[in-house]
């Protein structure tokens, strides 16, 4: 069987990109997106995976996510695969055309779901809310008609599960993560809590600073890197910002 694997964009490999990268691994599926960063995803171990783009897309926001929207919507290869993963919340256009299909959900589209309000204040600027508020309106539009076109939803947790309920009203089963087991071996935990995330806004780092300064015996590490090398100076101030707010150390 030919399968092949979506994804929004792979110039940034978070947990999403693993999964999908995986999925295509051991299904030996060819692997679409827009932007993809290979030498970064050879170095990582995924040297037999067919990467195929589909286009450049800009890289900010909201120019990247309607690019990526547009053309996984415009994509069509139903004479060339027998199925079709979809492993991005914004690549779920791409069911439209490519069928039979699956989608593996690591959340509903967050910024415009059950992120939105959070977005809202702390991410977009006040003067911007207005065309925002648009944006999002038209998002939720299109994301439902969309996954009205996917076969089969299955989600990476429970939690997600419970969103795909509330925001997309549709039922979904759960099957979590592969983990690569064998790159791990046992240590003595540590007296600390390990927090990884990519450092953005909606990772809710301040939240989780706020919720350790209730605990003072606790101890928080939190490990990350910035989303895209071009948005440094974006990612590196939001840090600063933080780090001036809780007076915190590197």
């Amino acid at each position: 069987m030919k399968v092949a694997v979506f994804h929004n964009f792979m110039d940034n490999i978070g947990g999403a990109e693993m999964v999908g990268l995986t999925l295509a691994r051991e299904l030996k599926a060819d692997f679409y997106s827009t932007n993809i960063d290979e030498k970064k995803i050879r170095k990582m171990g995924f040297d037999d995976i067919k990467l195929k783009s589909i286009g450049k897309i800009p890289i900010n926001a909201p120019y990247r996510q309607q690019a990526a929207l547009s053309k996984f919507r415009k994509l069509d290869l139903k004479n060339n695969y027998d199925f079709y993963i979809i492993d991005g919340d914004w690549a779920v256009s791409g069911a439209v055309n490519n069928k039979p299909n699956l989608w593996y959900v690591h959340s509903p589209i967050r910024e415009i779901w059950d992120l939105y309000e959070f977005t809202r204040q702390h991410i977009v600027p006040y003067h911007l809310r207005w065309f925002f508020d648009l944006w999002v309106h038209y998002n939720r539009y299109l994301n439902k008609e969309y996954v009205r076109h996917v076969d089969k939803l299955v989600c990476n947790s429970r939690n997600t599960r419970n969103r795909v309920k509330k925001f997309l009203q549709n039922d979904a089963g759960v099957i979590h993560p592969p983990t690569e087991t064998s790159n791990f071996s046992y240590k003595e935990p540590g007296n600390y809590w390990l927090s990884v995330n990519r450092l953005i806004g909606h990772k809710r780092i301040a939240l989780q600073i706020e919720a350790f300064k209730k605990l003072p015996n606790e101890k928080l590490v939190i490990v990350g890197s910035y989303e895209q090398s071009e948005r440094f100076k974006e990612h590196a101030a939001f840090i600063k910002k933080i780090g001036s707010i809780y007076h915190l150390k590197d």
